[in-house]
């Protein structure tokens, strides 16, 4: 393998490894579901794209032609990740979990909480 293809897998893995471990410190230091929210969703999932990405390459090199199911797993995270924590935000929700005190515009929440949901243009009422 040349070196400058270890060196860009090296930094490769470095870069999410390091979004990996800030992800996973954020997951257990953060002290409500509404802010767990944010470490799985943005930092493991750089991580993790990080070290598909180092994979990806490692793999082409040694197969000699582009390797995609990396590439088709890291498209996978990356559009399911938003939509995983959304559900889970809803969820919170729905089960009434209360934010900490010092969390600005905590009105929004019963408002969000308790709106109507929209109603379909075909609706006769």
């Amino acid at each position: 393998m040349p070196f400058y293809l270890e060196i860009i897998v090296s930094i490769s893995l470095l870069i999410g490894s390091a979004f990996l471990l800030i992800g996973s410190y954020g997951l257990v230091r953060l002290p409500d579901i509404y802010m767990r929210l944010h470490s799985p969703t943005k930092a493991s999932t750089l991580g993790i794209t990080g070290i598909l990405v180092a994979s990806m390459i490692f793999q082409s090199h040694l197969k000699g032609f582009l390797s995609i199911q990396e590439l088709l797993i890291t498209l996978f995270l990356l559009i399911t990740a938003p939509v995983a924590a959304n559900m889970i935000a809803k969820t919170a929700l729905h089960h009434r979990a209360k934010p900490l005190e010092r969390t600005q515009n905590q009105e929004l929440i019963d408002v969000i909480r308790d709106r109507e949901p929209p109603r379909s243009p075909h609706d006769p009422s």
